[in-house]
């Protein structure tokens, strides 16, 4: 496997898979997000700057039909720009014979984006001869898409096949592997856990994975009720996965077996409907009073894991701990943001991962304040619950 850091670009033509797969305005279609835009542009930089030249690849969306407007690569291309200084050149198809020129045509220092790859259903079936068409033209292939590492798709995967001696990852895919190979290796105790969410079946099998490593383990949110209903508490219209009754009951005794503090939360918000302006009241989490739900964590579970949190030296949170997008039911993710946060500051390393985590780190300005967020919500996921990722192993081998 080669080293970015030690393999020498000059005047090589870099085939790089990014994730470009960013939140677009409905009405003007302009980048609202450029989180992942920005991740990539070290290893960008990198290139160029020993005088080779990149061909950037990515999908945006879920096209259905093939080439949509609303979904074409074009619309990241001011943002791209804008953040590495120079013009980026783009191929309105990713393969074929107008594309090619083009790629055959860039100079060290140029950028050329292609066009959206799932414009062809051969990108997500893993098609060989669609590989071969990406990796014409070029000398090296590059992957820093660590959001689609967990996919074995033709530019994730198949591509390094033609590049047997000169596949590598990019910086954001070296970090995201460091920071949770940190985390599931060599945490340094006590490590907690602090998964949230909707649903527990997300979660069993990173729950299950992270019974065997952590000391503490913290679960909010949603999936909070289906543990409480487990354990014959009354919750409700709270959200609840009847058809995991048993998994939570087992998932409560394998952590008992393990000497592995489970905390659930101990009071919470209930509201008498799914609306900010809804009337709540704070109650015991087990006794959510017919016909109200609960929507976030009360004031006793948030002393309560914020003590836990505070005295971590590793940690890893997964999932917010109420319907934090309504400023009514807020309070228990942001009190776990900024928790998470002073530990870090006390020497605590973590690692926040998910869609839904990595936006409240955002929304609270908190994302350069804790050791690493991770771009890959899935990707993450699927490393934490001890799988092997398919755009790894094809470098890794």
């Amino acid at each position: 496997m080669q080293s970015i850091d030690r393999y020498d670009f000059s005047g090589k033509k870099v085939i790089m898979r990014v994730d470009f797969n960013v939140p677009l305005d409905k009405a003007s279609l302009k980048v609202t997000d450029d989180t992942r835009i920005r991740a990539a542009i070290p290893t960008i930089n990198k290139i160029l700057d020993q005088g080779g030249c990149t061909v950037l690849m990515s999908h945006l969306g879920r096209p259905e039909t093939g080439p949509e407007d609303k979904y074409s690569m074009r619309h990241v291309i001011p943002n791209l720009s804008s953040l590495l200084g120079r013009e980026v050149k783009f191929a309105d198809d990713c393969i074929g014979e107008k594309t090619l020129a083009l790629k055959k045509s860039l100079k060290p220092g140029e950028v050329l984006l292609l066009e959206n790859l799932r414009f062809y259903k051969e990108e997500t079936k893993g098609n060989e001869a669609f590989s071969a068409k990406l990796a014409e033209g070029c000398d090296v292939y590059v992957n820093d898409a660590f959001g689609t590492a967990h996919r074995a798709h033709a530019s994730t995967t198949i591509i390094a096949n033609f590049f047997p001696n000169d596949s590598m990852f990019g910086y954001l895919i070296v970090e995201e592997l460091a920071s949770m190979d940190r985390v599931l290796h060599q945490a340094e105790k006590p490590f907690t856990a602090v998964m949230g969410g909707a649903k527990v079946s997300d979660k069993i099998l990173i729950i299950e994975n992270l019974l065997s490593k952590v000391n503490n383990l913290i679960i909010g949110g949603g999936m909070t009720y289906t543990f409480i209903k487990a354990s014959g508490g009354k919750i409700g219209a709270s959200l609840c996965e009847e058809d995991k009754l048993d998994i939570a009951h087992e998932l409560i005794n394998k952590a008992q077996e393990k000497n592995v503090n489970l905390y659930l939360p101990v009071d919470n918000v209930v509201a008498e409907k799914f609306d900010n302006d809804a009337q709540t009241r704070i109650t015991k989490i087990n006794e959510v009073p017919d016909g109200w739900m609960g929507l976030d964590i009360g004031p006793e579970t948030i002393d309560l894991f914020n003590k836990v949190i505070a005295g971590s030296k590793t940690i890893l949170w997964n999932g917010p701990m109420g319907v934090f997008e309504m400023s009514n039911f807020q309070a228990g993710t942001k009190s776990i943001a900024n928790a998470v946060e002073a530990a870090t500051q006390k020497g605590a390393y973590s690692l926040v991962g998910g869609g839904d985590s990595v936006a409240a780190v955002n929304k609270y300005n908190l994302s350069d304040k804790v050791s690493y967020v991770s771009t890959g919500g899935g990707a993450m996921l699927e490393y934490i619950e001890g799988k092997e990722l398919p755009g790894v192993k094809a470098i890794r081998g």
